[in-house]
């Protein structure tokens, strides 16, 4: 049974970001207008507008596949990947040699958007709405989104941007880091396989995840 908080982690994908995509009728509730910042709108903002459009595109897709097509180049585009796989794999990456750490960030890509494919089948009946305003945080920003899920209940969803408007980090209810839920289910691979052990953790995960047959009709 899915859990309240594996639903709000399937909103966070990329939570988040890039060219709008049509919203999903049935759940969807209408995007807020980005507040005015120096007479254009907030770009920290749009970054996770755009991405929650793609996530609203997705949850229309009848399986993990599909819905990882239409993730694919929001994530990439709005996505720092390589920023969120150095947190994920944490002080052990300046010892990754540089063609190692390059293949592990070709891998991560897609294996962060087959996850957040596959989180989006606990989604149905959850909407979101994203605070007008980001928030200074360091040199980047932070956007507040708040979920609602099929039950009515809220809980918040933080998106950590940086100085180039690209997500970084999500926290859930402000304490559960998308980058330390990496680092966990990092540390096994790394520790028997080394650099090597998380490219094949990578991958297979991800082939895993995209065979996943679609759900079956209901009667």
């Amino acid at each position: 049974m899915q859990t309240r908080r594996d639903i709000l982690r399937s909103l966070t994908i990329a939570g988040l970001v890039t060219a709008a995509l049509p919203a999903l009728a049935q759940t969807a509730t209408p995007a807020t207008p980005a507040a005015p910042a120096g007479g254009e709108g907030d770009p920290a903002v749009a970054t996770v507008r755009r991405m929650t459009d793609a996530l609203e595109a997705a949850l229309k897709a009848g399986d993990v596949r599909a819905r990882a097509e239409i993730l694919s180049g929001p994530m990439q585009q709005n996505f720092d990947l390589p920023a969120m796989l150095r947190l994920g794999v944490g002080t052990r990456w300046k010892d990754i040699p540089a063609e190692k750490q390059q293949a592990l960030i070709a891998a991560f890509g897609p294996y962060l958007t087959a996850t957040y494919a596959t989180r989006l089948s606990a989604a149905s009946g959850s909407k979101f709405a994203i605070d007008p305003k980001s928030e200074a945080r360091g040199s980047g920003r932070i956007v507040h989104v708040t979920v609602t899920d099929g039950s009515g209940d809220t809980s918040p969803v933080d998106y950590v941007l940086n100085a180039d408007n690209k997500i970084t980090d999500v926290y859930l209810q402000g304490t559960v880091s998308e980058a330390g839920t990496l680092r966990t289910g990092f540390s096994e691979p790394l520790q028997e396989g080394g650099a090597d052990g998380l490219l094949a953790h990578l991958k297979t995960s991800t082939e895993t995840m995209l065979a996943a047959p679609a759900p079956k009709a209901k009667p």
